[in-house]
């Protein structure tokens, strides 16, 4: 019988001292049983860093799958002690506050507006109509923000991503500046090809200083840019395959966007 996908990829093994595998590939059937698989793995990762050092940082993305994810942790959160979880975004659309479009509203719908976190330890980015009107100042503020948390606690524990059907994670798009940035965490882009334009992204540099990376993806539309990352693009063609995590990379597939790989 031959190997799925998801077997042929998760085969390459886990890394020491982790009970997550590395570099793997995991297939699931639909939309909404990725959004589960991936709920639990959130749980897993963060009750596990609280456990051992006795706080937990994620970094969330948005899109319709990650949202959903979402949705499914507030249903099951296991063991997670909210009030010990650092939260950061890894992009957000640079609009007013309230408009629909923010990661940050969203999230806080789906998950962090009904379960009892620390809202001091919940970072998001500047909003258009705030106190940074400039993105590039409210990039330079987000900066400030990661790299305080990262000199404190050497890493983040996950961070979450998206993509979209041309490779793009977080706001890093292909053959941009942003997706060139070999340095700075934190960046301004102020034309994106997908709207709303202007938008405040972590940078690739900035996704590998996460202990694990898991990138949840759905769709036939997704599928050739899903292949070509696992296959080992160049992030500035696929940004998505710049992605990586210092313990763990975890792609989170549903069966159509694994239809590519071979």
């Amino acid at each position: 019988m031959s190997e799925t996908p998801a077997q042929q990829y998760a085969a390459q093994g886990r890394r020491a001292g982790s009970d997550l595998p590395a570099d793997s590939v995991e297939v699931h059937p639909d939309a909404d049983a990725l959004a589960a698989a991936a709920a639990a793995r959130f749980v897993q990762v963060v009750v596990a860093a609280q456990a051992e050092r006795g706080a937990a940082s994620v970094v969330l993305t948005g899109g319709g799958t990650g949202i959903a994810m979402l949705e499914q942790v507030r249903k099951a959160p296991g063991g997670i002690d909210w009030s010990r979880l650092d939260i950061f975004w890894g992009d957000e659309r640079f609009v007013p506050a309230g408009d629909p479009e923010r990661n940050e509203l969203q999230a806080r719908q789906a998950l962090l507006d009904h379960v009892p976190v620390d809202h001091a330890r919940v970072h998001p980015v500047a909003v258009s109509d705030g106190e940074y009107p400039d993105p590039v100042e409210a990039a330079a503020e987000y900066s400030t923000a990661v790299h305080a948390h990262l000199a404190e606690h050497g890493a983040f524990d996950l961070h979450l991503l998206g993509m979209g059907g041309e490779g793009h994670v977080n706001s890093l798009f292909p053959d941009t500046h942003a997706v060139r940035e070999e340095h700075e965490l934190v960046v301004a882009v102020t034309n994106s090809p997908k709207p709303p334009p202007v938008r405040v992204t972590l940078t690739l540099p900035a996704v590998r200083r996460a202990r694990h990376v898991m990138l949840i993806v759905a769709g036939a539309g997704k599928a050739e840019a899903v292949a070509a990352a696992v296959g080992g693009a160049e992030p500035v063609d696929i940004p998505a395959a710049g992605a990586a995590g210092l313990e763990s990379t975890t792609w989170l597939l549903d069966r159509e966007a694994a239809g590519a790989l071979r």
